[in-house]
């Protein structure tokens, strides 16, 4: 899976880093290299499926697709 993020200097010092087809999923880090490898262990956990996110309806059908 391809997706796009922004790489952006802090003020304060280090990058902050926005996956923008992923709302929310931000992260950031002291150098570029930590930043990027920040945002990958946050897209994981942003796409990460949770019991809770699962709306159960007796009558759907549960299907597999690969993205």
């Amino acid at each position: 899976m391809k997706v796009q993020i922004l790489l952006e200097p802090s003020e304060e010092g280090g990058y902050t880093v926005v996956v923008p087809a992923l709302p929310g999923c931000i992260s950031e880090g002291d150098t570029k290299e930590d930043a990027i490898q920040n945002i990958k262990e946050a897209i994981e956990l942003y796409l990460e499926p949770v019991e809770d996110d699962v709306l159960i309806m007796p009558s759907a059908e549960k299907l597999e697709l690969v993205v």
